[in-house]
């Protein structure tokens, strides 16, 4: 569907939903890159590309490939 045909709502929904991801996407993209290796679980590289499958991606990084306490390498 073209941006034009949407109604109003629709672009506010969509608008919304594209910011939510992109919010998303940046913070597990900043975490990822900032955290000590032993705060994140599993391999980086895969997590990097995880973080790229919208919008599980970074969710499941937020939620699970972070650990609470880093561990020391």
């Amino acid at each position: 569907m073209r941006w034009e045909r949407m109604s109003k709502w629709q672009q506010g929904l969509l608008m919304a939903l594209v910011s939510v991801e992109m919010a998303l996407t940046t913070g597990a993209a900043v975490d990822l890159a900032f955290s000590p290796k032993g705060a994140v679980r599993g391999s980086r590289g895969l997590w990097w590309l995880g973080i790229s499958v919208q919008p599980i991606g970074p969710i499941a990084y937020l939620l699970w490939g972070r650990r609470r306490s880093p561990q020391k390498v």
